[in-house]
């Protein structure tokens, strides 16, 4: 599975409607402060976890490319030195396709970053005005062919399932995605989360949404696409050609290690035998300060049970196709993965095609997909 890096930036220029992460509208900020405390937090968690190399290095957010890229590329050349690096390192970084972020381009890849996960979500003007973009289509295509010349590898995601949308409609708006993709496709159903400006609207009846039906059409019209193209289904809205898959996130939906850095960021670590849940201070004027003050951003240090441990194996790896490696899960929990869960409740989502195991895998069926949520809280029910 290999261990990984994620970094929390938390400024955005805009904070988008529908938008639930821990984010804030971008401000002059202290390039000097930022980047001490990143450092500290690198040299803690050598400390925590030992000299370990890293397979992926993902900046998140917020909008990670408004960084300056001498702030990434110190972050980068101390985790190398720190923990070193794969031979085959991922290191990704997320953007968004405005000029601001298109100008720094050239300069994250000269810092390291050999993959870029542009924030494209439609190509289609009206569709970006109501989801609250700051680009046009335009602007989306010119970023997109930059980065294409620029990275070795380059990802894009699009929202749907937006108000009105048609069958119709998504079918040609992934014929667009698919005539200019290169390798790697998120593709991400719009959900009205709690205390965003979209909930607020919907509280309003101001929003709505395609029904489940219009929804599971829209899917399926994703699936039949993407697989046409080659792109394969590897996890419930992530497409990607053999070898484009995110490196990164598989370290997640198949349990890995990681170390989370930054306001709000998360760590799952297995050490001497226990599962480890870390979480960062959200607030990016507290966690500086505790970076500075304890040499570590951390605000809560939480032992998983083996029950919560298994939840969260469950949760995150019947996203991917592949299902969870059933030797995997139990090395992992220091007892068979079945013990966690209820066998007449398994047994009836088996029956009913949505679910299928043998001895080496459980997974959730093509159908069954269509479903994960319900299958998800059947299982763990």
């Amino acid at each position: 599975m290999g261990f990984g890096l994620y970094i929390h930036w938390p400024y955005c220029r805009r904070i988008c409607p529908y938008c639930d992460f821990n984010i804030y509208r971008a401000r002059a900020l202290d390039e000097t402060a930022w980047r001490q405390a990143f450092l500290a937090g690198l040299d803690h968690a050598l400390r925590l976890v030992g000299p370990r190399p890293l397979r992926s290095i993902s900046f998140g957010g917020g909008t990670p490319s408004l960084m300056p890229p001498s702030l990434v590329a110190a972050i980068i050349e101390r985790a190398a030195l720190r923990f070193g690096l794969e031979d085959d390192a991922e290191i990704a970084l997320e953007a968004n396709p405005g000029s601001a972020d298109a100008a720094r381009f050239a300069d994250l890849r000269a810092a390291g970053v050999n993959r870029l996960s542009l924030g494209i979500q439609s190509f289609d003007d009206g569709a970006l005005s109501a989801l609250g973009r700051d680009h046009d289509a335009a602007a989306a295509r010119a970023a997109l062919t930059q980065a294409q010349a620029i990275f070795p590898r380059v990802s894009f995601d699009l929202i749907y399932g937006l108000p009105g949308q048609s069958r119709a409609d998504w079918r040609r708006a992934l014929d667009v995605a698919l005539a200019c993709q290169s390798g790697h496709l998120s593709l991400y159903q719009l959900t009205i989360e709690p205390g965003t400006a979209f909930a607020r609207a919907a509280a309003r009846g101001r929003l709505a949404l395609p029904d489940e039906q219009r929804r599971a059409d829209l899917y399926d019209v994703a699936q039949e696409r993407c697989a046409g193209a080659g792109l394969d289904a590897y996890e419930v809205s992530n497409h990607a050609a053999p070898g484009h898959e995110s490196r990164h996130n598989l370290i997640y939906w198949r349990s890995g290690d990681w170390i989370g850095l930054g306001p709000g960021a998360h760590s799952r670590l297995t050490l001497d035998r226990r599962r480890l849940a870390l979480t960062e201070h959200r607030r990016p004027e507290i966690w500086l300060d505790a970076v500075a003050r304890a040499r570590s951003g951390e605000v809560e240090c939480e032992t998983l049970s083996p029950a919560q441990h298994a939840s969260e194996i469950l949760l995150s790896g019947l996203r991917l196709g592949e299902g969870i490696a059933l030797k995997r899960a139990e090395d992992a929990l220091g007892a068979p993965l079945g013990a966690f869960l209820d066998q007449a409740r398994l047994a009836t989502l088996v029956a009913a095609g949505l679910v299928q195991g043998d001895a080496e895998r459980l997974r959730v069926t093509a159908t069954g997909r269509r479903v994960l949520d319900a299958v998800l809280a059947e299982l763990l029910a």
